[in-house]
């Protein structure tokens, strides 16, 4: 009982409440504001441009995770452990070290800024640039939650439908597909929220003009403004990323759910 209420303290004063107060905050000067200050035309263009950025970035690490995945988790092949090794390595290094990785390689003065001039190919505070960025922090969502998954699948199914005639793509789309659909939706969600979300690598490689603004960067310019609408605007769209993660966290668990019930029937019929 002890340890349950001091877990339930510590959600409550360290989620709950910060959670509560952000939409306190959105809202007490009233639904007019609320509506007014996430359809002004600087926010709608943070939006569109959050989403065209999660358009580009979920797509991309979806087809790399389930080609890393398949080849890591069914084959055997040298630099098998570095590619793992590799897939792991935006969790170890901060978001804002890989937004100046970027810098340094696309930016002015860096090592291919002047490939990029003479073909006057912009990457640096450009879309390019949030999109790379955006890549690099989120590609490991996908590979990792299907890694485990197909590892744990074995391959003597995709071996017995080979056997049997079947080609490698129609094995691939009939049974590694099938088999992996509930932890593919699970990785491509966590994806997404984190793609929606990002903020220190966009920080390194975007421009703070308005229109080119991420919603998590209006939110901060916002919060750092002069004025007395300021503060609550940057609540109000703060509550739009707190929304996402709601929503986020419902569907994950019900993925959970429903991968747990899977296991349990695949269990069943073995």
């Amino acid at each position: 009982v002890l340890f349950i209420t001091i877990s339930l303290a510590f959600v409550t004063l360290f989620l709950v409440l910060p959670l509560l107060a952000v939409f306190y905050e959105a809202l007490h000067k009233g639904l007019a504001f609320y509506f007014r200050a996430i359809s002004a035309p600087d926010s709608i263009a943070s939006i569109k441009l959050t989403c065209l950025v999660a358009l580009f970035v979920v797509p991309l690490n979806t087809f790399f995770g389930i080609v890393a995945a398949w080849a890591i988790a069914k084959f055997e092949f040298k630099g098998k452990t570095l590619l793992t090794t590799l897939i792991d390595l935006p969790f170890s290094v901060s978001p804002v070290i890989a937004g100046m990785l970027f810098v340094l390689l696309f930016g002015r003065g860096g090592i291919l800024e002047p490939l990029l001039a003479g073909h006057r190919i912009r990457i640096i505070f450009a879309l390019p640039g949030m999109i790379l960025a955006t890549l690099f922090v989120t590609f490991p969502f996908v590979a990792r939650e299907l890694i485990p998954l197909m590892q744990e699948q074995g391959t003597q199914e995709e071996q017995a439908a080979i056997s049997l005639g079947a080609s490698g793509w129609q094995t691939f789309r009939s049974l590694t597909l099938t088999n992996i659909n509930w932890g593919l939706l699970y990785g491509v969600l966590l994806c997404n929220a984190r793609a929606m979300g990002e903020f220190g690598a966009i920080s390194m490689v975007s421009q703070n003009f308005p229109g080119q603004r991420t919603l998590p960067r209006e939110i901060e310019y916002l919060y750092n403004s002069y004025g007395g609408l300021s503060i609550p605007g940057a609540f109000a769209l703060a509550t739009l990323l707190a929304m996402l993660g709601l929503v986020t966290l419902l569907i994950k668990s019900f993925l959970e759910w429903r991968m747990r019930v899977a296991g349990d029937e695949a269990g069943a019929a073995s």
